[in-house]
């Protein structure tokens, strides 16, 4: 199966990206691995990459595109693939098209803003090994400190409410447009997510026929 998944900040679309790869077979390819793993090769698109990053700017959607046709490429996607983090765009979906990069199915992982701001408020990493936890679904044993180091435990800057509520709006107004055009496409599969993983995970197995 050739699939991508979406769904906002704090949606759990990374755990279930995990499990379906897992369950599928098939591997998980993210924008921010494939740019360091071009990159660390050299190849031709690494270095035309590092350009733009080492300048501090946006790397171009035509380059995104050469990643990605790259990476889907390779013999470990021969029985497809799950696209995570890309397209972001209404642009980068129509050059997805456009370049033959085909997919079977845009899952979408549904969650109300209001239960994210919650998720997302409960998170806390560890300020000295990094060790993440969260007050509801993660604890740690130790309270306010790490299990593994004993380290205080913080909210990350981008955790903070005011910032998550930020986050979401540019991810609605960015990502709106694409579930769109794959809902047109007749190829948008949405989920509405639920408290417990596993049960997500059933929701969407069920959904995509598996």
């Amino acid at each position: 199966m050739k699939m991508l998944i979406m769904g906002a900040p704090g949606s759990g679309k990374g755990t279930q990206s995990e499990i379906l790869v897992e369950k599928l077979g098939i591997p998980t390819i993210s924008t921010g691995a494939m740019l360091r793993a071009a990159i660390a090769e050299g190849t031709e698109v690494g270095k035309e990459a590092s350009k733009y990053i080492n300048d501090g700017k946006l790397v171009p959607d035509s380059v995104m595109i050469d990643l990605v046709l790259d990476r889907v490429a390779k013999d470990d996607c021969r029985d497809g693939y799950i696209l995570d983090g890309f397209p972001r765009t209404l642009a980068q979906a129509e050059a997805m098209t456009e370049a033959n990069i085909d997919i079977d199915c845009a899952l979408m992982i549904d969650v109300a803003d209001e239960d994210i701001i919650a998720r997302i408020g409960g998170r806390r990493v560890c300020s000295k090994c990094g060790a993440t936890y969260h007050t509801k679904f993660k604890p740690s044993s130790k309270g306010d400190d790490c299990e593994q180091c004993g380290g205080k435990l913080e909210i990350r800057a981008d955790d903070a409410p005011e910032t998550v509520v930020s986050r979401l709006e540019t991810y609605h107004n960015m990502t709106a447009p694409v579930i769109d055009y794959y809902d047109k496409m007749g190829k948008l599969v949405a989920v509405k997510a639920v408290e417990g993983v596993e049960e997500t995970t059933e929701l969407v197995l069920k959904a995509l026929g598996k």
